[in-house]
């Protein structure tokens, strides 16, 4: 540790990423990419000549990203910010609208980047705990006065709140902002968009990581009130105003308009994740429902930690969380057809020894 780290930075709680080996001698399940390349049209829009415009600085409005948002959504302009990646515009969020006299809430097994956030921005930081069976409840956050963020589907259990429950936290009380983050909505669950124009105080984040392929392009965004969206910019141009690059934009756009491909992808991993869990069930494992893609499982017959230390040492990397409640779990991401099979294959295997 550097002797002229601040005291401020020794207090920061890191978040830790998945795995990233950068050879091809893993099944790769362990941090929610999808197993399919970006849409057609993405690497069409990438042409030799919008390579040459790297000299450039990008656009800091992002005006053809939020525009091709915006339509996509039934929005208009005003309503969309985008990021490098939704995890800048967390954090955004978290420097807008927490603070001094203004906490955040959030539930104990959830994205670990609320935490980092909360750490890093020195906030007042209160955990609610998931339900026994590790639903989320929003009962247990009508009381709280401060910023809320959910994280739906929930991570790393993949279960949704219904939006129903969703409009019942915005209604208890209009003057504190819920934050849904979406980031794995297109794999079955209920999103808050249309939402949006009924409740001032709701901002949705999604990304282009999961269900548009582009994880190493590193664009997220943000859907609210125009007035939200203006806080986040406020924080935004006073921190990085190029913070999406030139070809990000032109892919995120491409992207988001190829809505065949789209339903394509988010389609074949919907069927790929029922196969899984019905192969997976069949050997004995529990699998909590999801609307993600990803799934988070446990047998009775061998520990979690174990389930994937093994599984890594025959080439399969999952994600397991040395952490309560969930240490017995492992979260499995939902790949091709051929790459769950080679799952289910070593997982059988593996309680054949035990």
């Amino acid at each position: 540790m550097s002797r002229f780290l601040s005291k401020e930075a020794e207090r920061l709680a890191p978040y830790t990423p998945g795995e990233q080996p950068q050879d091809a001698q893993y099944v790769k399940l362990n941090t929610n990419e999808s197993p399919f390349p970006p849409s057609p049209r993405v690497l069409k829009a990438l042409s030799r000549a919008e390579l040459l415009k790297l000299n450039l600085y990008s656009d800091p409005t992002c005006a053809a990203l939020n525009s091709a948002i915006a339509r996509r959504y039934e929005l208009q302009p005003e309503n969309v910010i985008t990021g490098n990646g939704s995890d800048e515009l967390l954090a955004f969020a978290f420097r807008a609208f927490c603070g001094q006299g203004k906490g955040v809430a959030y539930a104990d097994i959830t994205y670990g980047f609320y935490k980092s956030q909360a750490a890093f921005f020195g906030l007042d930081a209160t955990v609610i705990p998931l339900r026994e069976d590790f639903t989320l409840n929003v009962d247990d956050y009508m009381d709280f006065p401060g910023t809320i963020f959910i994280a739906n589907p929930n991570a790393p259990t993949g279960m949704a709140v219904p939006r129903a429950d969703i409009q019942r936290l915005l209604e208890a009380d209009p003057d504190r902002v819920v934050i849904v983050d979406e980031a794995y909505v297109d794999f079955g669950a209920e999103s808050c968009v249309p939402m949006i124009y009924r409740y001032d105080n709701l901002l949705v984040m999604q990304t282009m990581s999961k269900s548009r392929s582009l994880a190493g392009g590193r664009v997220g965004f943000a859907l609210g009130s125009a007035e939200l969206i203006a806080a986040l910019n406020r924080v935004k141009y006073s921190f990085n105003p190029y913070n999406v690059n030139r070809l990000s934009i032109i892919a995120g756009a491409a992207a988001v308009e190829d809505e065949p491909y789209f339903q394509a992808c988010t389609g074949a991993i919907q069927n790929n994740r029922a196969w899984t869990v019905r192969e997976l069930e069949a050997l004995g494992f529990t699998v909590l429902p999801s609307q993600a893609n990803f799934i988070f499982a446990k047998s009775d017959r061998i520990p979690g930690g174990e389930l994937y230390r093994k599984l890594k040492e025959n080439g399969i990397l999952v994600r397991w969380f040395d952490a309560d409640r969930v240490r017995d779990y492992v979260r499995v991401t939902i790949g091709s057809l051929e790459q769950m099979a080679a799952l289910v294959d070593e997982a059988a295997r593996l309680l054949e020894e035990v």
